[in-house]
């Protein structure tokens, strides 16, 4: 049986090989094989009606007959496209265009026969049998091809993979049913199903494909290693983090390779198909469901406005831009230094169509003329500034490069922003400026302080905001791709310290949240994000090195190598004192005290734009602390002597009514130079 396939398939290839280049020629063979098998219908119908001893009138029926019949038979065909399909592959609109198509033809034999001579029509019995031979004559025709050409082999009779893998697909619904078919079908993907699992109780023991259904999905491990599968296939659209973390979990269990398919909306649109599968991403293992957001709001802030965006070209800012061109702005502004970076992003929208909305504008925030420049021209009704320096050890090194970018040039960014009239001017901050202990996180707490600064102004017409939250995965500040490069090299994966937690969530998510904040801004607030749940960067790099196939610590190491100067152990959400209060949405919190001093703000600038080029590292840190002095720096630890501080709250100290400070613990160093005790400040929601 075997050698019989082996001949058909060679044939096929080689018949596929004269004729397939050939549509004239291909068309021409389908028609006299589909004629054979029509004709050969027609006859056997007579032999089968008299017991294949037809009477001698009835044979010249049948040869009178039989042309006109065939050639009508194939027109039907042909009008329902049947000489332009694909032999090998036969769909249940190919089986319905030929049940319909023989239907259609053996309706007409029988008028023929009820109102015409009784020579002009076959008997009723015959169009009855012929009508059932030549459907099962074509469909089965197209079903064997079909099953020949997937039964492992390529159609050059070729083995397409040294090997089949068996698989388990973990879901038997839609999904997981028409992905083992497609793998039942596409044997030269080299993979076939070997089970389903699924935790409905109601599928259990039945076939899906003669693919047999298990269940519970707790029994992976047990199964996996009974069926000798070395990967499984997680098809459950709608599955949340937390099933997917109980998968991986199994898998690891034994030992498993875990591939997902995508997400529901984008096998909507189309056939599952083997190569979309992918393998399992820490985005899967977050534990977040989906933020919703407010579409109309944002909607109403953007379409139609032009927008401008800082920082175009990174992580964050890049996708800003994504998010807001698909808004319908006016005019999208693409502001980064990084000519590089900047025409990635451009030609990443003029892609998608959508050149006609961007402007790409090479340009340093802290070119003041360039900045007023631009403003001038384009009349932004909205900036998002992303562009900083954001890498804490490298900041950590030059200190000077993180005040200049993050706090110089934002107050110089957010001053022609105000004097250009922008309605609303929102700055991605981070969590890292909450109590800081780098001077990446200090510099954009005094980036917090510089567009509160001219909020406070009695000129000011723009909404002035900001927007804290924590690490994104896949960032180029982000641990995730390092990791990722160093499992390619075979390790070690590095990480600082056992016990140092992250809080983590995805560019897009971050970003449609940064927006959803911006649409509830009235000035002067600053927004915190919910990070959700924090991780261990230590299983982070564990979940890293399993999903790509490794095991941890075995064929992997993870390399304890302790904390940079700068790094903190655990990130925070809120100064010491700061009260957060609720918004519309659950994943956005809002704090606001009272108005800075706008001279205050700018007596800060001054001192440290005026020491920022002249003073070494330590130097500028201690001065950095003077005004910032929750700041821990790392030469520094515990130290506030002399520290200066500018309040969000205004807490008033009990020696004189023009208190400075307002965060953190310790004494409040007053106007006139006296120390105070002090409770802790609030920054009141």
């Amino acid at each position: 049986m075997t050698s019989i396939k082996k001949l058909f398939l060679r044939f096929y290839f080689l018949l596929s090989h004269v004729v397939g280049p050939r549509p004239g020629l291909r068309v021409v063979f389908m028609v006299l094989v589909y004629a054979g098998i029509l004709a050969g219908a027609f006859g056997l119908a007579y032999a089968l009606r008299w017991d294949f001893a037809v009477p001698v009138e009835y044979q010249e029926q049948c040869l009178s007959l039989i042309g006109p019949v065939v050639l009508v038979k194939l027109l039907l065909l042909g009008a329902f496209g049947q000489f332009r399909t694909v032999l090998s592959y036969f769909s249940l609109y190919d089986f319905g265009c030929i049940f319909v198509s023989a239907g259609v033809s053996s309706a007409g034999m029988l008028a023929v026969w009820l109102f015409s001579e009784q020579n002009a029509a076959p008997p009723r019995g015959v169009i009855m049998i012929d009508y059932f031979l030549a459907l099962g004559g074509l469909a089965g025709l197209r079903l064997s091809l079909r099953i020949l050409c997937s039964s492992g082999k390529t159609i050059d009779g070729r083995s397409g993979h040294s090997a089949i893998t068996r698989v388990g697909i973990i879901g038997a619904g839609d999904t997981g049913a028409a992905l083992a078919g497609d793998l039942l079908h596409k044997r030269n993907f080299g993979m076939v199903p070997a089970f389903f699992l699924d935790d409905d109780s109601r599928k259990w023991d039945r076939r899906l494909h003669g693919v047999k259904i298990h269940g519970p999905i707790a029994i992976l491990p047990e199964l996996a290693a009974k069926e000798g599968i070395s990967e499984i296939i997680l098809t459950i659209p709608g599955a949340g983090p937390k099933k997917v973390q109980e998968v991986i979990s199994l898998a690891q269990r034994a030992g498993l390779k875990t591939n997902i398919v995508p997400s529901f909306t984008q096998l909507a649109t189309g056939d599952v198909q083997v190569e979309r599968f992918r393998p399992v991403e820490l985005e899967d293992l977050l534990g977040r469901d989906p933020a919703v957001l407010d579409s109309a709001g944002i909607d109403e802030l953007l379409r139609g406005q032009v927008v401008m965006v800082t920082g175009a070209g990174g992580s964050i800012g890049s996708e800003l831009c994504r998010q807001i061109v698909d808004r319908a702005p006016t005019k999208l502004l693409l502001v980064d230094q990084s000519e590089v970076q900047l025409f990635q992003i451009e030609q990443e929208l003029i892609g998608r169509g959508l050149g006609h909305l961007v402007v790409a504008l090479v340009a340093d925030i802290l070119d003041s003329a360039r900045v007023h420049e631009i403003m001038d021209e384009f009349r932004p009704s909205t900036v998002f500034h992303a562009a900083a320096h954001k890498h804490v050890f490298m900041m950590e090194r030059q200190p000077a490069e993180a005040v200049k970018n993050n706090f110089l040039g934002t107050f110089r960014l957010a001053q022609a922003a105000r004097q250009f009239e922008v309605r609303r001017f929102v700055l991605i901050s981070t969590d890292k400026a909450i109590n800081p202990t780098s001077v990446m996180g200090a510099s954009k707490r005094l980036a917090e302080y510089a567009i509160l600064g001219n909020h406070s102004r009695a000129d000011n017409r723009t909404k002035f905001m900001a927007v804290r939250f924590g690490n994104v995965l896949g960032s180029s500040g982000s641990v995730i791709p390092i990791f990722r490069k160093q499992i390619a090299a075979g390790g070690p994966v590095t990480v600082t310290h056992p016990e140092v937690t992250r809080y983590f969530m995805t560019i897009p998510e971050a970003v449609g949240l940064v927006l959803q904040a911006a649409t509830m801004g009235e000035g002067g607030e600053v927004f915190v994000l919910d990070m959700g749940t924090p991780m261990k960067i230590a299983d982070v790099a564990r979940q890293l090195i399993h999903l790509s196939g490794y095991r941890p610590g075995v064929d992997i190491e993870v390399k304890f190598v302790g904390l940079r100067p700068g790094e903190k152990l655990y990130e925070e959400l809120q100064h010491t004192g700061e009260n957060l209060a609720g918004t519309t949405h659950p994943r956005v919190m809002r704090l606001r005290g009272k108005e800075l001093e706008p001279e205050l703000v700018e007596e800060c600038l001054a001192e440290i734009a005026g020491s920022v080029y002249s003073t070494d590292g330590d130097d500028l840190k201690r001065l950095i602390k003077k005004w910032v002095p929750e700041y821990t720096p790392c030469f520094l630890e515990g130290d506030q002597s002399g520290s200066r501080r500018l309040a969000m709250a205004g807490v008033e100290s009990p020696a004189t009514p023009l208190a400075l400070g307002a965060s953190g613990t310790g004494a409040v160093v007053t106007d006139a130079g006296r120390r105070s005790p002090q409770e802790p400040g609030t920054i009141q929601g």
